[in-house]
């Protein structure tokens, strides 16, 4: 059994640093990237306050050209395929460049699967260059996510990121 838990009395680069070392003994010794991306998942939605959803999109090719299809994630159900450059997630994946929305509905092409939703983060998942996905954390709160949280989930990501390719 796991049981694992951050201090919210740590600066916020700590409790990053942190959840990056529980993210890897979680997924230390699996092989199995949808295994690996369900648990991590499950350890952000349990470790990081003010979050109604956590999860990951995988990079595909679809009929029409890339798009992400929905990974393991906590929340509400939520859209299965997004193409590429539409809404939030789709633009982190297209661009390769995280995406902090302090307001969800004020961001054009903006997709609605949980209307609690106000704020969201999505950071890119690369390897090789090349992107493979994206982290996807949404929030009830507006402005929720600190350029703190960027840095904090880019560095997750990174570790990760071979852990979690298929």
């Amino acid at each position: 059994m796991y049981d694992f838990a951050l201090n919210p009395d740590l600066p916020a680069e700590e409790r990053y640093r942190e959840l990056t070392q529980m993210a890897l003994a979680l997924t230390e010794g699996e092989e199995d990237p949808i295994a690996n991306m369900a648990n991590v998942a499950a350890l952000i939605s349990e470790c990081v306050p003010k979050l109604n959803w956590a999860g990951f999109y995988r990079a595909t090719n679809g009929k029409s050209g890339p798009e992400l299809v929905l990974g393991p994630f906590i929340g509400r159900p939520a859209c299965i395929r997004i193409e590429w450059g539409a809404g939030v997630c789709g633009t982190a994946a297209a661009s390769g460049a995280t995406q902090r929305v302090e307001d969800v509905h004020a961001f054009p092409g903006h997709i609605a699967c949980d209307a609690a939703s106000r704020s969201e983060l999505v950071v890119p998942i690369f390897k090789d260059g090349a992107v493979i996905g994206v982290l996807d954390l949404d929030s009830p709160e507006p402005g929720r996510f600190a350029p703190q949280d960027a840095a904090g989930f880019e560095a997750l990501v990174d570790a990760i990121s071979d852990r979690i390719a298929g």
